[in-house]
């Protein structure tokens, strides 16, 4: 008599063009949005997921146009409550791939406190969060990143407000994974989309967009030649804190303040900070690395992953407790309609 095995379905051979669909990009030209999406449709491919298990889960903007471009399921939602669909779609269907994509002033004015309660709950999903430190789709008002004294056109005489830090936010959360990247860094921002998309849990990742149109330039001194090695600092774990267009400078602790220090000056990489990204307090540290560029003696603005735990995620502990309600008949319907606690209606 023989045996009949049955094999598991194969995923087909995907590339970035099958998760492109054939909807127009509407996005201003020159727009950071274009970077990020085709490093997205970069790596969707090599994840091994087929398309009809991702979602893609956007809430309102310019950044929130992304589930149209993506040949996924996926959904535009409200304003700031990509995240709380996102939850619930987490928590009926965990075995979906679930991406969030989300703005400055998506995710952390109208949505902010839907954010902070994923982030602490950890739901396994991945947040996108496209600063451009500008409301971009209303026209250039300030947002919840732009910087004080920001002039724009709900703030003529400057911005008095203090902007949110979002690193520093989403630590203060309690989130498992947070992480930066930049539209126009397509190999960093490749790896950090795969950095997230591996950890289990809810990941952060910030990514600097520029908006060439309301905030054009807000990021350029990371971007540009001339300035980025001077001003940025690329976190690898296990690995000192070394910048510099000659990778001649090192940041050190000062008993917990970081300092910029030069390896001509008789320092080695055993002085320095290295870097661990299981390290609360460090991570800590880091996000507080936001220094205005244009003041003398500033430290270089750190990108990649500063922070990865691991926690129970919340999907997996909710399956967990119904089954053991199913066993214990906690939740039983018919003895609770039959209890003694009835009211009459007149």
């Amino acid at each position: 008599m023989s045996t009949a095995t049955i094999s598991a379905p194969t995923i087909p051979s995907l590339t970035p063009k099958d998760f492109a669909t054939d909807q127009e990009v509407r996005w201003c030209p020159g727009c950071g949005d274009y970077s990020i999406l085709a490093q997205v449709q970069k790596i969707m491919p090599t994840l091994g997921i087929a398309r009809e298990n991702i979602a893609i889960i956007s809430g309102i903007g310019c950044s929130s146009r992304f589930p149209y471009y993506m040949n996924t399921y996926g959904m535009h939602s409200i304003h700031g409550r990509a995240t709380a669909v996102a939850s619930g779609l987490k928590a009926a269907r965990p075995e979906l791939s679930v991406w969030i994509v989300t703005g400055d002033g998506d995710g952390l004015s109208i949505g902010g406190n839907h954010t902070i309660h994923l982030l602490r709950r950890n739901f396994d999903v991945n947040i996108m969060l496209f600063n451009n430190q500008i409301y971009g789709l209303t026209k250039g008002q300030y947002s919840p990143t732009s910087e004080e004294q920001k002039v724009t056109k709900s703030t003529p005489m400057g911005s008095i407000d203090h902007p949110f830090n979002p690193l520093a936010l989403a630590l203060g959360a309690d989130a498992t994974f947070i992480a930066r990247s930049m539209d126009r860094d397509p190999k960093h921002l490749q790896a950090m989309l795969l950095r997230s998309h591996g950890h289990k849990g809810a990941s952060f990742l910030e990514i600097y967009q520029n908006c060439n149109i309301f905030n054009d330039g807000a990021f350029e001194v990371f971007t540009e030649k001339g300035s980025k090695s001077e001003e940025t600092l690329f976190l690898e774990h296990g690995q000192p804190l070394v910048f510099g267009a000659n990778r001649d400078k090192g940041i050190r602790i000062n008993g917990f303040k970081p300092e910029v220090v030069r390896l001509a000056d008789g320092f080695s990489a055993d002085d320095l900070w290295i870097h661990d990204e299981t390290d609360l307090i460090k991570a800590q540290i880091l996000t507080r690395i936001f220094d205005d560029p244009r003041i003398e003696g500033h430290l270089p603005r750190p990108f990649g992953v500063f922070y990865a735990a691991e926690r129970p995620c919340y999907e997996d502990v909710l399956i967990e407790q119904i089954a053991v309600a199913k066993e214990k008949k906690v939740a039983d319907l018919d003895k609770l309609l039959r209890g003694n606690e009835t009211w009459n209606i007149v």
